[in-house]
Order: C-alpha cells, then structure tokens, then sequence
C-alpha cells in the first residue's frame, strides 16, 4: 500500500507498506549490490543506525552466488540476515553492459 502523508508543490512525503514492513519516504537506500553492504557493515549496523530498506542486483545476485544457493538458504532475506524491505533491480544494465 502506498500512502502520501504531505505534499508541498510537488514534493511529497509518504511510506509505502510490504509484508517485510512500512518504509517512510524520501528514504535512503543502503546498497548491497550481492546482498551485502561494503565495508563490513553488519545487520546490527544498519538496524542501529534506522536503515528501513536495502537495495540489491538481482543480476549479480544470479551470477553469484546464485539462484539455487539462495533459495537453499531459505530466501533472499534469509541469505542477507534482513527482516524488513529489499527492493531489487533487473540487473538489466549489466545484462547488456558487461
């Protein structure tokens, strides 16, 4: 579902809800491209610091580890440790580009 809760000119501010929780926006987004954050940052790091959602690739998700490991593992929130919203993209860049 998605809500707007204030508009001013064209700006708006709204959350939108997934069955993994409710994101507040505009929101930042934290990269895990292969389901990780660079730099060591650990899931207790990012519940810390009030991350509401990741992003990830799902073309290099695919390429590594791949999709049958994922899916072993129980999921992709599983695999990334993280219980709230994961959006991902087609990867469809990379699919051309690399």
């Amino acid at each position: 579902m998605y809500k707007i809760l204030k508009t001013d000119g064209r700006a708006k501010r709204a959350e939108f809800t997934t069955v993994h929780g409710t994101v507040q926006t505009p929101v930042f987004m934290n990269v895990g491209t292969v389901a990780a954050i660079k730099g060591a940052v650990a899931t207790t790091d990012l519940q810390e610091i009030g991350t509401q959602i990741e992003l990830s690739n799902t073309y290099h998700l695919h390429v590594r580890p791949g999709d049958k490991l994922i899916k072993e593992l129980g999921g992709l929130h599983k695999f990334m440790n993280w219980n709230k919203p994961i959006l991902t993209d087609s990867g469809g860049f990379q699919v051309f580009s690399l």
